[in-house]
């Protein structure tokens, strides 16, 4: 039983890591999807 709730524990820690690291990489993503839409001039406005 012991080793269940430690895996449990170290799977809970690895699962939050991850949450928080795919967060990351979407606001760089977004962050760079702003600055190539300002580089071309666009400014959000859709056609």
């Amino acid at each position: 039983m012991k080793h269940a709730a430690t895996l449990a524990l170290v799977a809970t820690g690895l699962a939050l890591a991850g949450c928080h690291t795919v967060n990351g990489v979407g606001k760089d993503v977004k962050s760079a999807g702003t600055a190539v839409s300002q580089a071309s001039g666009e400014n959000g406005k859709k056609k």
